[in-house]
């Protein structure tokens, strides 16, 4: 998926002249947290977030600090044909919570935490009705491919399979399936020699 797929397309965005007062009631306003700073021609400036925006307040009521002095003035951007993996591992890397999306310095859009997270959920079935069976399996060439097949003999229907590490030379793979009866599914896998960590549904 690329992160024009997933990305805000117009975003709302404020001029570098913008106050610090306004632009927190215009992310508290619109329910944002995440603000580009742009010229009129949509040339990216800046990013602000409402936590650096709220430590600001204060000093700029009493002094002359602007949004400018506030601003990220070289943010980490992505690009709208990039994949999404690359606004995950920086958000993720960098402990940020959004990232301008930019090509030929013009803002495209904005792809945030939240954006990624939904497109997570979505791809692990999380919100729809489903079931779960967790399998250790051996990390040897043909041992996944017996397990899927496992599962598809016992009338399991897969949505998705993720996987973590947890020995050397072997996996727990999470099986996602449509709602049904995981005791036969579980019956089946054991029956072929796997581990069956745990079933929901």
């Amino acid at each position: 998926m690329k992160i024009e797929d997933l990305m805000i397309r117009n975003p709302i965005t404020i001029a570098p002249n913008t106050t610090i007062s306004e632009a927190i009631a215009c992310m508290k306003t619109n329910s944002i947290r995440h603000l580009p700073v742009v010229a009129g021609d949509q040339r990216l400036l800046g990013f602000v977030t409402l936590a650096d925006l709220k430590q600001g307040l204060i000093p700029s009521m009493v002094g002359d600090l602007t949004l400018k002095d506030l601003m990220i003035k070289a943010p980490i951007t992505v690009a709208p044909d990039q994949d999404i993996e690359i606004a995950a591992q920086l958000i993720y890397k960098h402990k940020i919570g959004g990232l301008p999306v930019v090509e030929d310095g013009k803002l495209w859009g904005i792809i945030t935490v939240t954006d990624l997270l939904g497109a997570f959920i979505n791809m692990m079935g999380l919100l729809s009705a489903s079931s779960r069976v967790d399998v250790v399996v051996e990390n040897k060439t043909g041992a996944l491919k017996k397990a899927i097949q496992a599962v598809n003999d016992a009338g399991g229907d897969i949505i998705n399979i993720a996987m973590t590490a947890q020995k050397p030379g072997q996996r727990v793979y999470y099986f996602r399936l449509t709602a049904c009866d995981t005791s036969k599914i579980r019956a089946a896998l054991e029956a072929a020699n796997y581990k069956v960590l745990a079933t929901m549904g």
